[in-house]
């Protein structure tokens, strides 16, 4: 059984240049495997992505010297 990679509210990157949050998981099937429904705000909709279409968002931290 497959572990699904990301869990609702990631913040995550679809499509190579837009940030999108998971909203659903959806385990496998015989016909697919696991996906995922991302609220992509830039499409301000709802839109399905496979596991391997999607990538963590990875924040930049900035530590100031104080």
């Amino acid at each position: 059984m497959s572990v699904p990679k990301f869990q609702f509210s990631n913040v995550v990157v679809v499509e190579s240049e837009f940030i999108g949050c998971i909203v659903k998981t959806w385990g496998a099937s015989k016909n697919r495997g696991i996906y995922y429904e991302v609220y992509v705000r830039s499409f301000n909709t709802i839109k399905e992505y496979d596991e391997a279409d999607i990538q963590h968002l990875v924040y930049d931290k900035v530590i100031l010297e104080e």
